[in-house]
C-alpha cells in the first residue's frame, strides 16, 4: 500500500495501519522520552499511552503537521505530566550519583555485574558525554529542555515544534536561546574535557574504572570535543556536543545497561527513587 493509503487506513479505525506509520518513529519517540524521562520502564509505559492516545484520538488528527509530529506533541503531554510534581535537576546531580556510589559497595557490585554480564554494559566516553547531557538538560525548565532536544537532537524545525508546545515561533525561538544559553555555561564551566579548570572529570574517571588497560589519552583525542577544545570558542563546543548527542540512542548503545543503573543511582542520590534496589527487588520477587 502506499503512504496515503495506509494513512486513510489509519485514520478509518485500522490499527494494524496505524501501528504500521507508528513504527517508523516509534525508537525515536522511545530515545526522545527517555531523555525527558531518564527511566527505562517509564518510557515504555508513555510511549505505549501515546499510542492508545492517538489512535484512540486519530479521527480528531487533521494532517496540519506530519502525523510524527502530532503523536510527539501526544507524549510530550503526557510526559510533562508525568514530570509535573519532579524538580529540575541541579547542575551537581552526578557529583551527588558518583558520592552515593563511592559509599555504597552494593551499587558499586551492581555496576560491575551490569559490566561484566550485559551486552550492553560497556563503558564508552562517547556514550557517557550523552548521558551527561541528558542529566545536565533535566536543569533546564520542561519547556525549555523540550525546545531544545527536539530542534538540535531530533530535528524538528521551529514551526513543528510551535505545534507541540503550542506556543508562538517568537516564544520557541526565546526557550531555544535561552536552553542554549544556560547549558552552554554550565558545560563550560563543569566539563574538563572543554575547559582544564572544569569540576567534572567524571568521564576520565569512570573509564580509568572500567576500562584500566586502556590508552587514557588515546581514548581523549578520539573526541572532538577535546581535539578542538583550545581553538573553538564556547558555542562552538556546545555545537560539537550536540552532534556527538545526536549520534547516539541512549537505549540501543554500547553502554545503555550500564548507565541506566547510574541513572537509577543519581534519581536515588537526588531523592526522586526512594531506594535504589527497589525495582530489582520488586522483578526478583
Amino acid at each position: 500500500m502506499e503512504r496515503e493509503d495506509v494513512l486513510k487506513s489509519a485514520m478509518a479505525g485500522d490499527i494494524n495501519a496505524f501501528q504500521t506509520l507508528f513504527a517508523e518513529f516509534q525508537n525515536q519517540l522511545k530515545s526522545y522520552l527517555y531523555r525527558l524521562l531518564t527511566d527505562r520502564d517509564d518510557v515504555d509505559d508513555l510511549a505505549h499511552d501515546a499510542f492508545i492516545k492517538a489512535f484512540a484520538n486519530i479521527s480528531t488528527f487533521n494532517q496540519d503537521a506530519s502525523l510524527k509530529t502530532w503523536v510527539f506533541k501526544i507524549a510530550t503531554n503526557l510526559a510533562y505530566d508525568h514530570l509535573r510534581k519532579q524538580k529540575r535537576w541541579q547542575p551537581d546531580a552526578q557529583d551527588r550519583a558518583a558520592d552515593l556510589a563511592i559509599s555504597s559497595e552494593e551499587i558499586r557490585k551492581v555496576f560491575w555485574m551490569v559490566h561484566d554480564t550485559s551486552p550492553t554494559g560497556a563503558y564508552e566516553m562517547k556514550e557517557h558525554i550523552d548521558y551527561c547531557f541528558t542529566c545536565i538538560s533535566k536543569t533546564l525548565p520542561i519547556e525549555n529542555q523540550v525546545a531544545l532536544i527536539l530542534k538540535n537532537i531530533y530535528d524538528f524545525q521551529v514551526n513543528e515544534i510551535c505545534l507541540i508546545l503550542e506556543k508562538t515561533e517568537g516564544v520557541i525561538k526565546h526557550l531555544l536561546n535561552d536552553a542554549r544559553n544556560t547549558l552552554t555555561d554550565i558545560f563550560e564551566h563543569r566539563c574538563a574535557l572543554v575547559n582544564k579548570n572544569g569540576v567534572c572529570h567524571q568521564c576520565s574517571h569512570l573509564n580509568e574504572i572500567f576500562n584500566p588497560k586502556q590508552n587514557q589519552q588515546e581514548e581523549l583525542m578520539k573526541l572532538e570535543l577535546v581535539k578542538a577544545s583550545k581553538k573553538f570558542d564556547r558555542e562552538q563546543l556546545f555545537a560539537l556536543r550536540e552532534v556527538l548527542v545526536k549520534s547516539i540512542d541512549p537505549l540501543h548503545a554500547a553502554g545503555t545497561d550500564i548507565h541506566a543503573e547510574m541513572m537509577k543511582c543519581l534519581r536515588t542520590a537526588i531523592g526522586e527513587k526512594s531506594d535504589f534496589f527497589e525495582e530489582r527487588q520488586g522483578k526478583a520477587e
